[in-house]
């Protein structure tokens, strides 16, 4: 059968020439760039610090992210969605959200702060978390702006300014960790480098209330932001729970030595797949519901497929040749945990874009609901493996738990989407 080159080559282009692809390769080469830098800063961490040592500032780090995931309360997806009418008052509304919100970050961070300190002993780490809470007092003031941009496509614009703030995070805590070997030079850079994202979002996308425009009733804001915030906690609690049973089951040597892993190995891949959502999110939200948002869905499907699924089997199966020669020999023990956890990736990509499809439907609720199965489902089969007593068939309970949970979402909501027929989202649909 002879190979239609030409086809290939249009059907190419038009795929290189798409909204998804063009925000990703922004957001994609942005964080490559971010992640070479880390890269290094990894290395200089596995050099310099103990696994000991690198678990304490890893607690601090867990739940700190912990905290800063109520930021997703929802509100600028609710900017995201809005109609063009409504769009200023919603904005206004939500910039008085945010600063309320953000006291309540703060507010909360501190008490944990607090009983880490005094119901665990963990003095140090809680100084370190108290210190991070001062992030949320910069960022409101940016939130909206963020979303704006989000928005309207501005992807290489939001890509620069996280990849820049991210870029002189690393590079001053690797300097930090040169002159000063301590997890305060992993913690302090987190705070010191917060502005710089913050002026380049509000350069990136200008923007003013104004008062005048009015605002939107808060309860419309706060019960589609409450699905959402449920959905983001969960998830979050099942990507950085895992950090907090390690800690509890096994130690924090154990805990430095998982972290480490993870973030060798899932690091780079799952930041990819972070952009991805966010650049496809809008796009859903743009097409119209029906067949024209199963068709967008179906196209950002296989393209998803074919750019992360590659790049996981890499990095799981060349765990082995890599993690000893970039980190150093005697990280060469922890490739096995490496390999394992590279394999979740995929059920990480199915669930943001599990997550995507049904928050631009409007079914936050259900959103909801299927993160707290997967967090269950992960976080439970993560522990069952602790009693194990090992840090591989914890791994591997997380693994098969993770990708348990994704299938069974993406079966029910696929179903649903389109009236009980079995995935007719793999094949092209015609919209009118």
């Amino acid at each position: 059968m002879p190979i239609h080159t030409t086809a290939i080559a249009k059907h190419a282009k038009e795929a290189l020439a798409s909204p998804l692809l063009r925000g990703f390769g922004a957001f994609g080469s942005a964080e490559l760039a971010n992640r070479a830098v880390r890269l290094v800063t990894t290395v200089i961490i596995a050099r310099q610090l103990a696994p000991e040592i690198v678990g304490e500032a890893a607690l601090a780090l867990t739940l700190f992210e912990l905290v800063r995931i109520l930021g997703g309360i929802g509100i600028g997806q609710r900017i995201v969605m809005a109609g063009t009418e409504e769009l200023q008052a919603v904005c206004n509304t939500a910039r008085a959200l945010f600063w309320i919100w953000s006291g309540v970050m703060v507010t909360i961070q501190l008490c944990v702060a607090g009983l880490l300190a005094l119901a665990f002993g963990q003095a140090d780490a809680a100084a370190m978390l108290a210190l991070l809470a001062l992030v949320y007092v910069l960022m409101p003031a940016g939130q909206v702006q963020c979303f704006l941009a989000m928005r309207e496509g501005l992807n290489g614009r939001l890509a620069r300014a996280s990849a820049t703030q991210a870029i002189c995070d690393h590079i001053l805590t690797a300097m930090l960790l040169l002159i000063w070997p301590s997890p305060w030079s992993i913690i302090a850079p987190k705070l010191l480098t917060a502005p710089v994202w913050l002026l380049m979002t509000r350069r990136n996308r200008p923007w003013k209330a104004d008062q005048n425009n009015g605002r939107v009733p808060v309860g419309d804001m706060i019960r589609y932001g409450g699905g959402v915030l449920a959905s983001e906690g969960l998830t979050a609690l099942r990507q950085q729970g895992d950090n907090l049973i390690i800690v509890a089951t096994m130690g924090s040597a154990a805990l430095g030595t998982y972290y480490f892993a993870f973030n060798a190995g899932l690091g780079i891949a799952m930041a990819l797949v972070g952009a991805f959502g966010t650049v496809s999110f809008p796009l859903l939200c743009r097409a119209k519901q029906g067949a024209e948002r199963r068709e967008s869905m179906r196209h950002m499907l296989l393209v998803a497929a074919m750019l992360f699924v590659p790049l996981f089997a890499a990095q799981s199966f060349l765990a082995s040749y890599y993690v000893p020669v970039v980190f150093g020999a005697h990280w060469a023990f922890a490739a096995p945990l490496v390999a394992i956890l590279s394999l979740g990736g995929v059920a990480q990509l199915i669930s943001v874009m599990n997550a995507n499809w049904l928050r631009a439907e409007g079914k936050v609720a259900l959103d909801a609901g299927r993160s707290l199965f997967a967090c269950v489902c992960a976080l439970g089969g993560l522990f069952a493996g602790t009693l194990y007593g090992s840090l591989e068939a914890a791994a591997i309970g997380l693994v098969l738990g993770n990708n348990f949970a994704a299938i069974i979402a993406a079966t029910l909501n696929y179903l649903a989407a389109t009236g009980g027929t079995a995935f007719p989202m793999l094949k092209k649909e015609k919209t009118a």
